[in-house]
């Protein structure tokens, strides 16, 4: 029988409430924005580049082999990859028989989204076995916009701090290593022969290494696809990470954020150079931690036999 522990309902109800808040911190600018036909640069981009909405963000969910019970946990024995419990396993949670109880369905979860969970896991093992790399200095974002007037504008309503022939000289004048598809494939063409490694999805699983801010930023993308698995509390964790490291990113990009209260991080010098080399060990190690917590709690969910 699987492991199951019982949450009661004011405690469940208490950590719904501040994950809630705590999501309303992030989202709720975010919907005003769009409400208004506004963009932001840094702080709608876990909006809308990865798929999780806010409406989804804001549901909470305890992770698996947690029991909710109580009138509202009935609701939840309709959402997806939540399952009631039968009579023994009220018993052995110390409910009465005829109790409403729900817990995470292991078993229609794992029948979904077995091939996710196996990759998820293939990639958070492997990162956290590659020794970190922080010689990138975020040119990703720099390759992006190279020679882009023969091309179309990226983020058309920002403009460039050093212009664009500037920027150019930039990304030509420093060495190029990026290992992740998912920023390499935004390059403009003129940029991609530029960079000494070839990333593909193909490649990803082999390639994707913990120095790498995109890597620690999508920690948060492989939460929340392992939802409800994992404690919402858990997949917050990755996401504020990701959030911090994309305000990062931004002021080393070569984008003029200042008015937007992100002053630059001059990567164009050897003082920028080093205070992104700063942060990017910074993050990498809190990103060690959370990369930890998160192939743990994906452990007991994977499927049996070799990743």
């Amino acid at each position: 029988m699987e492991q199951l522990s019982l949450l009661t309902a004011d405690a469940w109800h208490a950590r719904e409430e501040a994950h809630q808040q705590r999501v309303r911190r992030y989202a709720d600018p975010y919907l005003a924005r769009r409400s208004a036909g506004q963009k932001h640069p840094v702080e709608d981009f876990l909006f809308t580049y990865y798929t999780q909405k806010p409406g989804q963000l804001k549901r909470w969910h305890p992770g698996a082999g947690v029991v909710l019970t109580g009138e509202e946990a009935a609701a939840r024995s309709g959402w997806k990859h939540y399952r009631t419990l039968d009579a023994g396993e009220l018993a052995a949670v110390g409910l009465p028989s005829g109790a409403v109880a729900v817990t995470f369905d292991r078993s229609a979860f794992l029948a979904d989204r077995h091939e996710a969970v196996t990759f998820a896991g293939i990639i958070l093992r492997g990162t956290a076995a590659r020794p970190a790399q922080f010689g990138c200095f975020g040119l990703h974002e720099w390759a992006m916009v190279y020679r882009q007037d023969k091309f179309d504008l990226r983020h058309e309503y920002l403009q460039l701090r050093l212009g664009s022939a500037g920027t150019d000289k930039v990304v030509e004048d420093n060495r190029i290593r990026c290992s992740h598809f998912d920023a390499f494939r935004f390059y403009t063409p003129d940029a991609v022969g530029l960079n000494e490694l070839t990333p593909s999805r193909e490649s990803q699983r082999h390639m994707e290494q913990p120095g790498c801010l995109h890597a620690n930023m999508d920690l948060y993308k492989w939460a929340y696809k392992l939802l409800p698995a994992l404690p919402s509390e858990l997949v917050m964790d990755c996401f504020e990470l990701s959030w911090r490291i994309r305000a990062m990113d931004m002021q080393a990009s070569p984008y003029d954020l200042a008015e937007w209260g992100y002053p630059p991080i001059p990567i164009e010098t050897p003082e920028g150079k080093a205070a992104y080399v700063g942060h990017q060990r910074a993050f990498a190690a809190e990103a060690a931690g959370l990369r930890g917590r998160v192939a743990q709690a994906l452990a007991p969910l994977r499927p049996e036999g070799p990743a």
